[in-house]
C-alpha cells in the first residue's frame, strides 16, 4: 500500500494500545514504524541494483513477519533503556512497536504485487490481491482517526486519567477509523469471492475451470474486477462490474509466445521474475525502428491490455534466429494514457460490459 496508508495504520493500532497519556508519542513513533518496512528501496538506491532485483527483493526481508519480530523486539529494548516513558509502560509498548511493524506487510499482502511474509522460506510472494495499491476507502478512515486522536490527546504525557472524556473520545476515533478501515477490507475479500465464483461458472464453458488464474481489483476501487486465465499459448482475461455486470462473465483470449520464453527459463534472473509474478505473464516479440526484434515479458498482474506497469526486455535474436537472453533484464518505462486509462475504469463501474 502507498506510504500515507501505513503510517495512519501504524500511528493508529500504536496509539490505540498505549496509555492515554501516551498517544501523541505513539502516533508518530506508529507512523514512523509503520513505514519502515519500505525503506529497503534505499538500499537499491544507495548500493545499486538491476531491474529484477529491485522488483523482487522489495517487500523482501524487510517485510518478512519473522524479522520485523525480532526487530520490533530489538528495538523496544533498545528504546526501553533510554526511554522513561517506555518504562513506565513496557508491555503496552512493546505491543504498539510489533503491531506498528507487522500491519505494514499484513496489510501489503492484500494487494497483488506480492510480499515476501515468511522470508527466508522460498516461497512465492503472498498476493491475495483484494485491495488496489491505492484505495481512499481504505485509508480515509484511518487518517480521520489518527487526525481527531491528535486534537483530543494532550500535548504532554502527564496527569491525564483513562476515564475523560476527552480519552474516551480520542479512543472512540480510533476504534471507529480502524473498525471502518477494516470492514471495507472484509467487504473486498467478499468481492473477490463473488467474482471468482462467477468467473469459475463462466470458464467451465471453455474446459478452463482448472487453468491457473487470479483476481484483482481494478485501480482505486473494489467494484470492478479483471480475471486473468493462463492457457499454454496466451492468456484470457475478463472484467467484471459488481454493479453493472449480469449473467456469465465474458473472455477474451491474448496470444503469447510461451515458446520462446521456455527457451529462456535455465536464466536465473528471468526464473527469478517468474517465481515473483507467479508465472502470470505474457510475452511478446516487439520490433523496433531499428527492424530488431526484441522479447518483450509483461507481468500481467498489474495494469490493463496492453499497457502494463511493469514490462521487460528479456532477449533478443542472435544470427542464427534463436532466441538469446539479454546480458541484464531491463526494465521498460510505463505506456499508455493513466488518465484515459482511470477514466476507463470509472466508466466501467456503472457500464455492463458488451
Amino acid at each position: 500500500m502507498d506510504s500515507l496508508t501505513q503510517i495512519v495504520l501504524g500511528s493508529s493500532v500504536a496509539a490505540l494500545v498505549v496509555p492515554p497519556s501516551h498517544r501523541r508519542r505513539a502516533i508518530l513513533a506508529g507512523g514512523v514504524l509503520g513505514t519502515l518496512p519500505d525503506l529497503d528501496v534505499l538500499w537499491f538506491n544507495v548500493f545499486g541494483s538491476d531491474a529484477v532485483t529491485e522488483v523482487t527483493w522489495h517487500r523482501g526481508p524487510s517485510h518478512s513477519l519473522l524479522v520485523l519480530t525480532v526487530l520490533g523486539l530489538l528495538l523496544w529494548r533498545l528504546l526501553k533503556s533510554r526511554s522513561s516513558l517506555i518504562q513506565s509502560s513496557p508491555l503496552q509498548w512493546l505491543l504498539a512497536i510489533w503491531l506498528a511493524l507487522i500491519t505494514h506487510p499484513l496489510l501489503d499482502a492484500f494487494t497483488v504485487y506480492g510480499t515476501q511474509l515468511l522470508w527466508p522460506m522460498k516461497i512465492p510472494p503472498v498476493m491475495w490481491a483484494t485491495i488496489f495499491v491505492i484505495d481512499p476507502l481504505y485509508t480515509m478512515p484511518l487518517l480521520i482517526g489518527v487526525v481527531a486522536t491528535c486534537r483530543l490527546s494532550p500535548h504532554k504525557t502527564a496527569q491525564q486519567t483513562s476515564g475523560s472524556g476527552r480519552d474516551r473520545a480520542a479512543r472512540n476515533w480510533l476504534v471507529a477509523g480502524l473498525l471502518v478501515s477494516s470492514s471495507y477490507l472484509v467487504w473486498s475479500v467478499a468481492a473477490k469471492s463473488l467474482v471468482d465464483q462467477v468467473a469459475s461458472q463462466s470458464l467451465a464453458f471453455l474446459n478452463l475451470q482448472n487453468a491457473p488464474r487470479f483476481s484483482t481489483p481494478l485501480p482505486f476501487n473494489t467494484l470492478a474486477w479483471r480475471v486473468i486465465v493462463m492457457v499454454p499459448n496466451g492468456y484470457w482475461f475478463g472484467d467484471r462490474s459488481l454493479v453493472a455486470d449480469r449473467g456469465a462473465m465474458q473472455f477474451t483470449y491474448h496470444a503469447s509466445d510461451n515458446q520462446a520464453l521456455s527457451q529462456l527459463t535455465s536464466v536465473p534472473s528471468l526464473q527469478r521474475l517468474l517465481w515473483f509474478t507467479h508465472g502470470f505473464v505474457g510475452v511478446n516479440v516487439h520490433r523496433r525502428d531499428n527492424g530488431e526484434h526484441r522479447l518483450i515479458l509483461a507481468d500481467l498482474r498489474m495494469g490493463l491490455e496492453p499497457d502494463y506497469f511493469f514490462r521487460y526486455d528479456i532477449a533478443g535474436i542472435d544470427e542464427r534466429g534463436s532466441w538469446i537472453a539479454a546480458p541484464e533484464i531491463i526494465q521498460m518505462s510505463e505506456s499508455g494514457d493513466i488518465v484515459k486509462t482511470l477514466s476507463w475504469v470509472w466508466k466501467r463501474i456503472y457500464t455492463p460490459n458488451q
